[in-house]
């Protein structure tokens, strides 16, 4: 099947999804949802793939959401229908690959941030670049983590440093990310794409259904009931779509200036 914003590619029993949309540093918008959903779903799923490996084209992993491109409007009050398309677009992928029953290993090239760095730590295990840095920067706009990541940072960072990255949105550097536990490793950028292929098709070639099981249980007991987790998210952050300070913080974004929040 063709995609017009990601790569799919299979080399025997590894899958290998690429994030491609380079000139905005893989930002997501609907369409791109959308297209990581079907893939998920339906060559990603296939038990011919027994591993599958996610990355960015060009510079980024992924910047997040792509504001420039807007929120399709609600019917009720014309304002953005977030929650509409993080229960259609966002959330389904990364619920997708929480429960995809075979490893999924993220190459972090380049920025992770917002719906970025949620989808990077969705996956099973996480590699990144030295240049790469991950973050929430929600906070930056008005907004706050969705993607999951209220449900994946806690457990891997503790409270302490789950409070800084939502409520402060800083850059967390790839060093940073390995002494927090976010990631798993870290490697130098012209090594990152080596390192990665070879553990996925190491995993390709393990016991998928033990590797099923394990995800399975480990799911259960560390994020618990991940649903109704990012159904939280969606109500939070749609009512944030709603305030003064979301509306300030996407205009200060495109217009590449400071926000002035007010609290509204």
């Amino acid at each position: 099947m063709a995609y017009e914003t990601i790569i799919w590619e299979e080399t025997g029993a590894v899958g290998r999804l690429t994030l491609n949309r380079p000139e905005t540093l893989n930002a997501w918008t609907a369409d791109f949802g959308r297209e990581l959903k079907r893939v998920l779903e339906g060559e990603a799923a296939r038990d011919s793939v027994r591993a599958v490996i996610v990355t960015g084209a060009g510079r980024g992993f992924s910047s997040g959401a792509d504001l420039k491109a807007g929120f399709e409007p609600a019917e009720d009050d014309g304002m953005p229908d977030i929650r509409k398309e993080l229960h259609e677009i966002y959330h389904p992928v990364i619920a997708g690959i929480r429960r995809l029953p075979k490893p999924v290993v993220a190459a972090v090239n380049g920025p992770a941030v917002g719906i970025g760095c949620s989808l990077a730590l969705s996956c099973d295990l996480v590699m990144a670049a030295e240049s790469a840095f991950l973050g929430l920067a929600f906070v930056n706009i008005g907004l706050m983590p969705d993607g999951g990541s209220t449900a994946f940072v806690p457990p891997a960072v503790g409270k302490a440093r789950a409070f800084q990255m939502a409520l402060l949105g800083e850059r967390v550097s790839a060093q940073q990310a390995l002494e927090w536990g976010l990631v798993n490793w870290v490697h130098p950028d012209d090594a990152l794409m080596d390192e990665a292929n070879t553990l996925v098709e190491g995993l390709a070639a393990g016991p998928t259904r033990s590797y099923a099981s394990s995800k399975r249980a480990l799911n259960q007991f560390i994020y618990g009931d991940l649903d109704a987790q990012l159904d939280l998210e969606a109500e939070l952050q749609h009512a944030l779509g709603r305030s003064e300070d979301f509306l300030e913080g996407a205009a200060a974004f495109v217009e590449k200036r400071e926000p002035e929040f007010t609290g509204a």
